[in-house]
């Protein structure tokens, strides 16, 4: 019978489903990481921080965490800090200048400056402006809104930001019947899919869900009866056409509490099912994904040397500051 923290993917599927690491954790394994949680929970105390996590972190960062969640949740908990003098966030780069944008003076850090985002780096706020000049002479109502996957001086440049929770809700509130959307193609195209607004689309993709392909769905499906898929809308649009909903990672996360069913296949980034997995272990949860390597570079080394020397801290020019803060605005306005 294969296992419920299996992979499915193209490399995995053999013969048989292959298994996740289990040296990874090892006895000997979670004793280490046991006296880094204590390290780290230690200076979170001395420093008065807070730490707040994606759910694709690694499994272990959500032993540290305050708050997990996806996008629109830790933009909405970024806001709302009011006690603690130091947030560090375990994400990436983006995430964490939305959290310096909601708190300009308080001590931001990301503990791995390389945790970047190849969906984030596809635009940047020069090509943006250019192609929205450009856009305005066929479309003067043209309003720009962008997903929170992208920097800030993007964010700045926009009418309002969305999530992949509220993406459709933001574009039919918002007053335009043409709307430049930057920067992933997918999400742009699900989001057509629930509008009669016109949708212009960057070119850009989340490699991690871009290599989901239906085949592997597919196998997934007849390797497993009964099982039911959840896909992410970054992914392509045919492999949303195989999926029975279409959700955010949080939106997933209540989806398989709530749902009568017990098995599940999970079409986004690995790290939501090891989440699933801890949080709902009577159920049964499969794996269609790709690790997202931007993620994975946040360990918990990584915070306590963080928290240790302050490092490292996000910086943002008042101007862009500001721009990004009144389009963030705007989404919770927008999508609430």
């Amino acid at each position: 019978m294969i296992e419920a923290h299996d992979t499915i993917n193209a490399t995995a599927l053999h013969d048989k489903l292959a298994p996740l690491d289990d040296q990874r954790y090892s006895s000997e394994t979670c004793a280490q990481y046991a006296g880094q949680i204590a390290r780290i929970t230690r200076l979170k105390r001395e420093r008065r921080a807070i730490v707040l996590a994606h759910n694709y972190q690694r499994p272990e960062i959500f032993e540290v965490a305050d708050f997990i969640g996806d996008s629109f949740e830790l933009a909405r908990k970024a806001r709302e800090v009011s006690d603690a003098e130091v947030i560090v966030f375990c994400g990436v780069h983006f995430m964490a200048e939305t959290a310096k944008v909601f708190n300009p003076e308080r001590s931001v850090l990301l503990p791995d400056l390389r945790a970047g985002c190849s969906l984030a780096d596809s635009v940047t706020a020069e090509a943006l402006a250019d192609r929205a000049e450009e856009l305005r002479k066929v479309y003067p109502d043209l309003k720009i809104v962008s997903y929170v996957n992208c920097t800030a001086d993007v964010k700045a440049l926009s009418d309002a930001c969305c999530t992949s929770a509220n993406a459709a809700k933001v574009v039919n509130a918002i007053d335009s019947g043409n709307i430049l959307f930057v920067p992933d193609q997918n999400l742009a195209s699900y989001v057509q899919t629930q509008t009669s607004k016109r949708i212009i689309s960057w070119d850009g993709n989340c490699y991690v869900h871009h290599q989901i392909t239906p085949e592997e769905v597919e196998r997934a499906r007849a390797a497993v009866p009964g099982l039911l898929v959840i896909a992410h809308p970054e992914c392509r649009k045919d492999v949303i056409a195989m999926a029975d909903a279409v959700l955010s990672t949080s939106a997933m996360m209540r989806y398989a509490k709530e749902s009568p069913a017990e098995k599940f296949l999970i079409v986004t980034e690995c790290g939501l099912s090891d989440r699933l997995l801890l949080e709902v272990p009577e159920k049964h949860f499969y794996k269609a994904c790709v690790l997202c390597r931007y993620m994975k570079m946040i360990t918990l080394d990584g915070v306590a040397d963080s928290l240790e020397h302050l490092r490292y801290a996000i910086e943002l020019p008042a101007e862009v500051r500001e721009g990004a803060r009144r389009a963030l605005e705007r989404m919770l306005e927008l999508g609430a």
